[in-house]
């Protein structure tokens, strides 16, 4: 059966089970054997692969009672990301590079019944009094939703596509973005509690560096992770409390902001707070916990480096409390972050650790960066394909105290 021929056959029984069936009253296992049985009869004597068989039993039934074209896509498991800007503009991402799908949906009222639905089963709302969404899957991929009239293509869905096996550090190794002696060195950094803040650009790994990196927590602390769509996936510790954030609803109320839950989570007496990601005002009560003996706390950021990083969270500080004067601010920064980790997606799509930089403190009115690790391209490197790895510098690690205090004499 040709692509159309079955697109045809597909459109026609979707349209029989739609106007036959007792849809209300089916049970899901029900419904999938009826199409099968009804497939089975239509097709009649006609030749048809058994794999055709089960796409065209699959499409029919995800068109009814589950996300249509969105779910083929979905179980793709070499797709990362999927960008639909409106029915007929669908693109994904997979190893890295974009393509653009020879695929759309029904209509525009099919993509918004699966946008409902999506943001639906997670209780979130989304309408045109509130168009723009964040929410996730029950498989824990991030979904963004940007509704008419905002969005002037149609309505708008992106889905970072959630990793089925969580990442860890042995993987990185693999991936070559770290070597095992700069993983040692981090693990160590990890259990004496220095509070670590992860920077890079969209798309560069950032909460797949944290997810690794959280695994050398040790596994008797009571950890507390704050996002605003859940997708950390901590494996290994008992005593973990995960809190995600929620949009006002259609009055206008009920919204509970990153800012409100980090300080719920000073009252939870928590020994670690893990922030997915800190964009405005709440990197006030982000730092002043690092502060206040929350000693261990990982979050990250977007920023185009570890400079940028610091700039960035003075400006999300002000966002928070805008009278403070800027000395005071880059003072909280200063005693708040002991080490920076920055990631960049290079020009060939690899994603590497580029720097690991020491937050010394304030002098001269300004921050000051001891860089240990930088990332440096080697002779084989070319402009279709980057090869390099990441080098220690001169300078050794001057804040030590936490390390000694964790009864860890090594230097790094």
């Amino acid at each position: 059966m040709q692509q159309e021929e079955e697109q045809h056959f597909i459109d026609e029984l979707k349209q029989f089970v739609t106007e036959n069936f007792p849809l209300s009253r089916m049970s899901n296992e029900e419904l999938e054997e009826n199409i099968e049985a009804l497939v089975s009869e239509r097709l009649g004597v006609q030749y048809c692969s058994i794999e055709q068989r089960v796409s065209i039993v699959q499409q029919i039934y995800s068109s009814i009672r589950g996300f249509g074209l969105l779910d083929t896509i979905l179980t793709d498991d070499t797709i990362t990301e999927v960008m639909i800007n409106g029915p007929d503009h669908i693109f994904i991402e997979q190893k890295g590079h974009l393509f653009r799908l020879d695929k759309h949906f029904e209509s525009e009222r099919r993509l918004e019944d699966i946008i409902q639905r999506i943001v639906g089963l997670a209780g979130r709302e989304v309408n045109q009094a509130n168009p723009i969404c964040d929410t996730r899957l029950s498989d824990g991929s991030r979904v963004n939703v940007v509704l008419p009239p905002i969005a002037l293509c149609g309505p708008t869905l992106t889905i970072r596509k959630f990793s089925k096996t969580p990442m860890t550090i042995e993987k990185l190794i693999e991936y070559e973005s770290l070597t095992q002696d700069i993983a040692d060195k981090l693990e160590l950094l990890v259990k004496a509690k220095y509070n670590i803040f992860i920077s890079g650009g969209t798309g560069s790994g950032k909460t797949t560096f944290l997810n690794a990196l959280s695994n050398y927590i040790p596994k008797d602390e009571r950890v507390i992770t704050i996002e605003d769509s859940a997708e950390l996936q901590i494996a290994g510790i008992d005593n973990l409390v995960s809190l995600e954030t929620r949009n006002a609803n259609v009055a206008g109320a009920g919204e509970i902001t990153i800012r409100d839950l980090i300080k719920s989570s000073l009252r939870m007496r928590p020994e670690r707070i893990i922030v997915g990601e800190v964009r405005g005002g709440e990197a006030l009560d982000m730092l002043q916990a690092m502060n206040t003996g929350h000693d261990g706390s990982l979050s990250t950021g977007h920023a185009n480096s570890t400079e940028d990083m610091l700039s960035r969270l003075e400006t999300m500080v002000l966002q928070g409390a805008a009278g403070l004067p800027l000395d005071a601010i880059r003072q909280q920064i200063a005693s708040a972050v002991d080490i920076i980790i920055h990631l960049s997606r290079l020009r060939d799509k690899s994603r590497k650790t580029v720097e690991i930089t020491e937050v010394l403190g304030l002098e001269d009115g300004r921050i000051k960066l001891n860089p240990l690790y930088v990332f440096e391209e080697d002779e084989n490197s070319t402009l279709e394909k980057v090869s390099g790895s990441l080098k220690r510098t001169n300078n050794r690690l001057v804040n030590d105290y936490k390390l000694k205090l964790s009864g860890l004499y090594t230097e790094i």
